[in-house]
């Protein structure tokens, strides 16, 4: 079951009901409720959101509030001569005689 599933199982919520106020099908619904592998669509969300009359910031912070940032460091080097303009070569061409 996903995170949606588990959220709408909690609320004694009626997934044929969300179906039917938010025109997604039922076997969408299914899917999003039942399969860890489906993607739910900020658009999907919202309209869920608003048939069972609860924030979507709420619903959305329910569902993705496990999720972080990765930061990566980026330490500046002490030379600054990796970072110069690097001057392009000159192709010789050679003449014909």
């Amino acid at each position: 079951m996903t995170k949606l599933g588990m959220y709408l199982a909690q609320k004694s919520v009626n997934k044929s009901e969300v179906a039917r106020k938010t025109g997604l099908s039922r076997a969408r619904m299914n899917e999003l409720t039942l399969s860890e592998r489906s993607h739910l669509r900020a658009e999907e969300l919202y309209l869920i959101a608003l048939a069972i009359d609860v924030p979507p910031a709420d619903l959305l912070e329910y569902i993705c509030g496990n999720l972080t940032l990765t930061t990566h460091l980026t330490i500046a080097a002490e030379d600054a001569a990796p970072f110069k303009k690097q001057e392009k070569k000159k192709k010789l061409i050679p003449k014909r005689r």
